[in-house]
């Protein structure tokens, strides 16, 4: 079940980028196009070549025609949702940010206490966001507000909250719960590479031109 989920949060995240950056891509060749055809069209009428300037200026209508003033916002929507998830990811696999110089000097005995309680108040933090999340989730739903440009119900849009921070809460009992049986915490190796072992990763950086030779 777990493992499920786990697939399923990667899945969500990664899908969220692939789309978001897609629509992105989409909206500025579009622009960028819609410029290009203009020049086209102010070329051919100086230089008289009708042909050209009926061609270019039936492009740059029929590319006009395709309305993409929705792009910006659902762009907007897609990355919110990706950052309440990405969050939760985060917490599972130990790629947050944290201070832990000081805890790390402490005795063992103190220092798990001291990551307990961090963990915990996490935990509790996002469980009071979750909870505020879904009432204010609740309460959006009994009115007709819509977003301006996907004139979609903004409750589905501010569903994320509930959704990503109960995730989250969720995942910080989960690194507790781990922590308190066995005493470690999730790791994340940023030079690590998926499908690329040590040996092979250090294979490549002896043969690289930019490491330095020895004389």
């Amino acid at each position: 079940m777990l493992r499920a989920l786990d697939r399923l949060e990667e899945i969500l995240i990664a899908s969220l980028i692939a789309v978001a950056t897609l629509i992105i891509f989409v909206a500025v060749a579009h622009r960028y196009s819609l410029g290009l055809i203009a020049d086209v069209v102010g070329f051919a009428r100086a230089n008289d070549i009708a042909w050209l300037s009926a061609a270019s200026r039936s492009a740059y209508f029929g590319l006009r025609s395709v309305n993409l003033v929705w792009a910006q916002e659902l762009c907007i929507i897609l990355f919110v949702w990706m950052a309440k998830f990405g969050a939760a990811y985060g917490v599972r696999t130990g790629i947050h940010v944290g201070i832990d110089v000081l805890i790390n000097k402490m005795p063992a005995r103190r220092r798990n206490v001291f990551i307990l309680f961090g963990l915990l108040s996490g935990a509790l933090f996002t469980g009071i966001i979750g909870s505020l999340g879904a009432n204010f989730v609740f309460h959006m739903a009994q009115t007709s507000a819509i977003s301006p440009d996907l004139e979609v119900p903004m409750w589905i849009v501010y569903l994320a909250i509930p959704l990503g921070s109960y995730l989250m809460c969720f995942r910080f009992l989960q690194v507790a719960l781990a922590f308190f049986r066995t005493g470690e915490l999730p790791h994340h190796d940023h030079g690590h590479v998926d499908g690329v072992d040590e040996d092979t990763a250090a294979s490549a950086i002896v043969r690289s031109p930019l490491t330095p030779k020895e004389v």
